[in-house]
């Protein structure tokens, strides 16, 4: 049941059950739906539209289905259409079967089709003349959103203008009087020297460093950066780096900015609930949107590692880590992986201590298997879960060292297991065995079995929810479950066209998921809509890891290195190499690969660790 037969490399890739589906496929969520919605190949096309004229009609109101519900006994009907008939009858208008309200489910497919099928007739049947007037109507809006912006952000420099002359007039009478008062070095650390500043009507002004810089953060202005560029070397080429970055993101920047300025467009009561606050006077709220991501994605550019821990085990030739998590404070991480242990460390001391080589873990537990996963709970901070290639569940007290619980129901390799942050005596896993198990602390079995039809790779409970589940899977799918009815999932999120390793929430509508096609994508769960695609790292056959904080999504390579994407920016922010600082003999590039990524809370620290066994923190930097 264990993979140990397996490389240590290979070992990281679950075996599928299934034949995969192609890009193109997606699995019926019910035996019923796949009988009613099969669709013919591409190739009948033409067959296919006169036959959904007769196969999306409401079958009470014989209009096409707006809102489709469907019964136990496979049939589909308008929402409105069929609750209305129950209130008057007890059974199925189709069949006659008894049939009650509760008994009703959305037809997610149903739904989806209708939604594709509307959007090509409209394309099709729409005149090349009013595709082109289309287009010119929305680049006409564009347009007038960019000069909007404009006359806003040249209104707030000048305004910055002005703020700096008045400024920089008190601040020459304070330092007058302090000359008088105070050594002047004294007065040097309080003000910093001066540089002169063009006001708004082209007079020379000074103006402290310490006030430049912070006008220097206004937003958009290259003036005010070409200035910061001549302060001094060192922010010169801080300043030189970031309009690398800007002209080398150009296009995702500006998809960005015209992504969120039609959104909130679209939205105008969200754009006045934005605008009331805090949003600068005058700023649109897809500008003040995108200026937050302008000034994130532009300030940092590099992954600077600030220690290093090497975790090589002399027992053990693998040293593979497989997952490395934070406890509930971060004060403490936990590594685990095929060497059979779950190591944990003291973060401060791994900080604060410069010989690497040195550092002893606080607590140690061995394990009869290899680990793949470790989540800490958020409740308990000596708590930790644990799944490994046996298929075997254990909660660990980190302070006596041992297990709490041990749940042995999964018949193959448990790849995932997660913690319920909202309720924290739950616990969910996924296995091989095509299964999805909810634990409970207080329970030696499990409470709730969802089967699938492919090896599960990853399971993650919604931060914000007890109920809710994403499960990553083989099948190349996401599946959004609410717990509280299992028969099918809330959402089936497609795009992927290899199996699903990861699935992490960066917010309580946002979810983040890994593929071994060397891609990352997000996606809104509420909205049950994909939000971007990120491409840059290299990952075909490995679980290189993914981490998630408000802003940014960090995963690893099969190249030895951690890549850091902004969550609005398709293309990497940051990353680094592992092996830019190996030894020359160990520098075997290609047969190392980043395992496990972590970040420390909603901070700019993150934990990475490579097949190697060694493990870094980074801190992203200008």
């Amino acid at each position: 049941m264990g993979g140990g037969s397996r490389s240590a490399l290979g070992a990281l890739v679950p075996s599928v059950k299934l034949e995969p589906l192609t890009s193109e496929e997606s699995p019926p969520e019910t035996v019923a739906q796949a009988q009613q919605m099969a669709i013919p190949a591409p190739e009948k096309e033409e067959a296919e539209e006169q036959g959904l004229d007769k196969d999306v009609l409401c079958p009470i109101c014989m209009q096409v289905i707006k809102d489709a519900f469907l019964t136990p006994c496979g049939h589909s009907f308008c929402y409105m259409c069929i609750i209305t008939h129950l209130k008057n009858k007890s059974d199925c208008p189709c069949c006659s079967h008894y049939l009650t309200a509760t008994q009703l489910y959305p037809n997610f497919v149903l739904n989806k089709l209708l939604t594709k099928t509307t959007a090509r007739q409209i394309a099709k049947t729409a005149l090349p003349v009013e595709q082109l007037r289309q287009a010119i109507e929305q680049t006409q809006k564009d347009l007038q959103y960019i000069k909007e912006d404009i006359r806003s952000v040249e209104k707030y420099r000048i305004e910055l203008y002005r703020a700096t002359g008045r400024c920089s007039s008190k601040m020459r009478i304070l330092g007058d009087e302090s000359s008088a008062k105070f050594p002047a070095f004294l007065d040097k650390q309080s003000y910093g020297t001066t540089t002169n500043v063009p006001n708004a009507q082209g007079e020379c002004i000074a103006v402290s460093n310490s006030v430049q810089t912070q006008i220097t953060k206004a937003p958009f202005d290259s003036q005010l950066i070409q200035r910061e560029i001549a302060q001094n070397g060192s922010d010169s080429q801080h300043a030189v780096a970031r309009r690398r970055r800007v002209h080398a993101q150009f296009s995702d920047l500006q998809d960005c900015y015209l992504q969120k300025r039609r959104h909130w467009a679209s939205n105008s009561q969200k754009q006045e609930e934005r605008v009331s606050n805090g949003t600068k006077e005058g700023y649109n709220a897809g500008l003040a949107d995108f200026q937050s991501v302008f000034s994130t994605f532009t300030r940092y550019s590099r992954l600077r590692v600030v220690a290093e821990l090497r975790h090589a085990d002399l027992f053990h030739s693998a040293n593979i880590v497989s997952s490395i998590e934070f406890d509930r404070d971060d004060e403490l991480f936990a590594i685990a992986g095929v060497s059979r242990r779950i190591k944990v460390f003291e973060f401060a001391s791994v900080i604060n201590e410069p010989a690497a080589d040195m550092q002893c873990p606080i607590a140690e537990m061995p394990t009869r298997s290899k680990l793949s996963c470790l989540s800490w709970n958020k409740y308990k901070k000596n708590y930790i879960a644990s799944s490994d290639y046996e298929g075997i569940v254990t909660v660990w007290d980190v302070t006596t060292r041992q297990s709490v619980m041990e749940y042995e129901e999964h018949e193959k390799r448990a790849w995932s297991v997660d913690f319920s942050r909202t309720e924290p005596s739950m616990l969910v896993s996924g296995s091989d065995d095509c299964k999805v198990k909810v634990w409970c602390l207080r329970q030696e079995a499990s409470v709730l079995s969802i089967d699938m039809k492919a090896n599960i790779c990853s399971v993650k409970y919604n931060p914000g929810s007890s109920f809710h589940v994403a499960v990553g899977s083989a099948d190349h799918n996401i599946y959004y479950y609410d717990l509280r009815n299992i028969s099918q999932p809330l959402h089936i999120f497609s795009g992927h066209r290899k199996s699903v390793s990861y699935v992490k929430f960066l917010s309580n509508n946002e979810l983040a998921s890994a593929s071994t096609e060397s891609s990352l994508r997000l996606w809104d769960v509420k909205d049950n809509i994909p939000l971007r695609t990120f491409r840059g790292h290299t990952n075909e056959k490995n679980f290189v890891g993914l981490t998630v904080n408000s802003e940014y999504i960090a995963c690893g390579s099969e190249t030895n290195e951690v890549f850091v994407y902004h969550k609005a920016i398709s293309k990497p922010a940051a990353w680094h190499s592992f092996g830019s600082d190996m030894n020359e003999a160990d520098a075997e590039i290609g047969s190392y690969f980043i395992s496990a990524v972590c970040w420390k809370s909603d901070s700019l620290t993150m934990l990475s660790a490579n097949s190697q066994g060694t493990i870094k923190v980074h801190v992203l930097a200008a």
